[in-house]
């Protein structure tokens, strides 16, 4: 059994606050919440903690439904209009729909397969500081070579099964699943805002049935380890911080390329690395 760790509420709140503020934006949240964990003295690896790492993310996928809530009602309805009349099928939000749920299958099989491994060598802060070094060349280069001559309307499930399999990388604490989603985009040929917008849709099914299988299979950790109010507050933080996240960052990327965060990703990493390094850290 898992000893029952003293998570302050002031710790509760920080972690609520970054995983908010972080999830949609192309630095990695779990990188940010596996760096913070570790300050806050928590075995990063331990089951309970990797439970309330995912959990808290339940907050900022209800940001986003209710942020976008028009478009997914939308989209939803389409899809339903789609299983019930073959001609509904040729709506474009119907299409859209199907891209989307094809985009988020690579993911859960590598996620399912793999899940071992995730929840505990590649939580290492070595990992994660390497990670968010290395990624930031492939936002880099997505970034300068884009075309943008492509809008949301213009998604297929090529794009997305191609940005879904890119997406498998973002498992790696380090990567983001934004910045993965965000820079395959990009090298199709799709905008900034609009690719911007398919990461917040392909997050929905994604993180929401990994926090929810978290919940399921770790309910007695979590009870036993960070505790289900920590857990609780944390998740409603989280989903208050990246209602206003999500309305920030499709504002800056209508005007803005990734510069600001491909520099501070690599400052960031390089920072990690340093800490675990000189001990300041520890790796897990």
């Amino acid at each position: 059994m898992i000893a029952n760790i003293d998570l302050s509420w002031l710790q509760t709140i920080c972690l609520g606050v970054v995983e908010g503020f972080t999830e949609f934006l192309p630095v990695s949240s779990t990188g940010h919440l596996t760096i913070l964990e570790s300050a806050f003295g928590l075995s990063v690896d331990d089951p309970d903690v990797t439970a309330f790492t995912a959990i808290i993310q339940v907050g900022a996928v209800l940001a986003t439904l209710v942020y976008l809530r028009a478009d997914f009602v939308r989209i939803g309805l389409a899809f339903l209009r789609g299983v019930r009349s073959p001609p509904a099928r040729l709506e474009a939000d119907f299409r859209f729909a199907i891209a989307v749920l094809i985009g988020c299958i690579p993911i859960g099989i590598i996620g399912l397969a793999f899940k071992d491994a995730i929840e505990t060598t590649l939580r290492s802060l070595w990992f994660v500081g390497g990670a968010l070094i290395a990624w930031s060349f492939v936002m880099l280069y997505a970034d300068r070579r884009a075309s943008q001559h492509r809008n949301e309307g213009d998604v297929t499930w090529q794009d997305t099964l191609v940005i879904g399999a890119v997406q498998c990388i973002a498992l790696v604490p380090g990567v983001s699943r934004a910045g993965a989603t965000m820079s395959a985009g990009l090298m199709r040929g799709i905008d900034r805002v609009s690719v911007t917008r398919l990461s917040f849709f392909l997050s929905v099914p994604v993180l929401g049935a990994a926090g929810a299988l978290q919940i399921v299979t770790e309910h007695d950790r979590i009870s036993n380890g960070v505790g289900w109010s920590a857990t609780l507050v944390a998740t409603a933080i989280s989903f208050v911080v990246a209602y206003f996240s999500v309305a920030a960052l499709l504002r800056f990327v209508a005007r803005h390329d990734y510069t600001a965060f491909i520099g501070y990703r690599l400052v960031l990493g390089a920072s990690v690395l340093a800490m675990v390094a000189a001990g300041v850290l520890s790796a897990t």
